[in-house]
């Protein structure tokens, strides 16, 4: 993958079909790609998100892409540690 800029304003997309909210949101703005990332894969239900994909830039990212930039050794933003994962199950 080629240099992302997760400081760039990003929108997430969801699926209609896999995510129910109580006023029908099917998109959430984003200062930062990196703050984006982070809810799809911290916040967002497993269900929901394979059907998520992120824009940034004119540009789109899958499910798929968006767990590899969160995973990519240049990701930004702090990630929650192992045994605090756990807790949180």
């Amino acid at each position: 993958m080629t240099h992302f800029d997760y400081a760039s304003p990003a929108e997430l997309f969801f699926s209609r079909r896999k995510l129910r909210t109580a006023r029908g949101v099917t998109y959430l703005r984003f200062a930062t790609a990196a703050e984006a990332i982070r809810y799809a894969v911290e916040e967002l239900p497993a269900a929901a998100f394979p059907g998520t994909y992120l824009e940034v830039n004119e540009e789109r990212f899958d499910s798929g892409a968006i767990r590899r930039l969160y995973d990519a050794d240049d990701y930004p933003l702090a990630r929650p540690s192992t045994e605090a994962a756990k807790l949180a199950s």
